[in-house]
């Protein structure tokens, strides 16, 4: 069975962002994204959904959890600068395909871990926003890797 790994949805500009880092929203093509996420998702019956309290976290798994009708947990694990040490561990705790929402930094150190510890890279990674981790298990081992790209969409960085 497999988990879902999911890099948060495009984002308006960190460099314009005025306020707390944490409460920056998705800008407009990553609420497509997003909703494109969800499209991708929905159909494979996720059981869990749960994402760093960031702000675009939680919004790049709202279409799914409105979808889905799951209730959408946040855990500070997946923060920014969290220890991949700790994401492991909470990946071994959750059901067959929960589906998770992390950041750009937590996610290429978590991936390149579980490689170290035995996962078959079975694709080239793909760290872009929206992007979407396959990681199948055998009981709480991940044995293999699989890279999403993220949906296409406009981009509107620049307007954000």
């Amino acid at each position: 069975m497999s988990l879902y790994l999911v890099r948060h949805a495009k984002a308006g500009s960190r460099q314009r962002w005025e306020g707390d880092d944490r409460l920056r929203p998705l800008s407009r093509s990553g609420r497509q994204q997003a909703e494109a996420i969800a499209d991708l998702l929905a159909p494979l019956r996720p059981t869990v959904l749960l994402s760093s309290p960031y702000v675009r976290c939680v919004q790049t798994l709202e279409p799914l959890a409105e979808r889905t009708g799951l209730t959408l947990a946040t855990d500070g694990r997946l923060a920014e600068a969290g220890s991949f040490l700790e994401v492991i561990d909470l990946l071994e705790s959750l059901p067959d395909r929960a589906v998770i929402s992390s950041h750009g930094d937590v996610i290429p150190e978590t991936i390149q871990a579980l490689a170290r510890r035995g996962a078959e890279l079975l694709t080239e990674p793909d760290w872009r926003k929206g992007s979407t981790w396959v990681l199948d298990r055998d009981g709480e081992a991940v044995t293999a890797l699989t890279a999403w790209p993220p949906p296409p969409v406009g981009d509107d960085d620049a307007l954000s």
